[in-house]
């Protein structure tokens, strides 16, 4: 069975929402290496569509372009992309389809394809529900030494509990914290 492994930039208070506005002072080669080999193992990945939206909407630029992240922008789009969506979608990425059927089901099916692990990336709301299925393998987060107060957190205060187990932790040098977890029911 496939694996999957979902990594998301967190708030010290556990925020999710919009890290573009504070994630990036954060960022180094650490944090840029530990992200790219989460992401970068999978040779699939499953996307929220506002994810999808945002990878799509700079990745292929930055492929074009050719500067220092253009391996990695290419790794993305040669990549098999897997979007949920409640809403039909059209695709202007190459390697992209939608997820079809109840999450659920669907990923069950897709964790049992042949093939390797299954990456995800933001896409709180997947990962909330994927995580309340006991389909996620390991949680990647990446904890930063901010709290920004408000937003979208990780989790709600409706969701049931999920327990979990601490698998790794890593410091950078900036403070982040890289923390993996994995389901401790399993």
């Amino acid at each position: 069975m496939r694996k999957i492994t979902a990594g998301l930039f967190i708030a010290a208070d556990g925020v999710v929402e919009s890290p573009e506005q504070w994630h990036f002072p954060y960022f180094n080669e650490e944090m840029g290496a530990a992200v790219g080999a989460q992401l970068g193992a999978a040779d699939t990945v499953l996307l929220g569509r506002v994810t999808y939206d945002a990878f799509a909407g700079a990745w292929p630029a930055r492929e074009e372009a050719g500067g220092e992240d253009a391996p990695m922008a290419k790794a993305l789009g040669d990549t098999r992309k897997i979007v949920v969506s409640r809403s039909e979608l059209e695709f202007t990425w190459r390697n992209s389809e939608q997820l079809k059927g109840d999450l659920t089901e669907a990923v069950t099916a897709l964790k049992a394809e042949p093939g390797g692990p299954i990456g995800m990336s933001g896409s709180t709301s997947v990962v909330r529900a994927l995580l309340a299925a006991g389909l996620i393998d390991e949680l990647h987060l990446f904890v930063h030494p901010i709290a920004v107060g408000r937003g979208l957190r990780l989790f709600d205060e409706t969701a049931d509990p999920i327990r979990l187990e601490l698998l790794s932790n890593t410091a950078f040098t900036t403070g982040v914290l890289h923390t993996v977890y994995g389901p401790a029911d399993k």
